[in-house]
């Protein structure tokens, strides 16, 4: 399944089936996803809240963004 794109909602549910004690091994053999990318969606959302770029950045990187507009 590489390169496609899975949305927000599913990420979320796949992160909170593995806060919930879901072992990792059964999750990505049941969505058929590599471990890389459910370790990724796990670190970005446990880390943020959130799986949007934006939301992701760190307060000087905003305001680094925002000083170049």
């Amino acid at each position: 399944m590489s390169g496609k794109r899975y949305t927000d909602q599913f990420k979320k549910q796949i992160v909170n089936l593995y806060n919930n004690g879901k072992p990792l091994s059964e999750i990505i053999k049941k969505y058929g996803m590599t471990r890389a990318s459910v370790y990724n969606w796990i670190n970005i959302y446990n880390s943020t809240g959130s799986f949007k770029p934006k939301d992701n950045k760190s307060d000087e990187q905003k305001e680094l963004d925002r000083l170049q507009k």
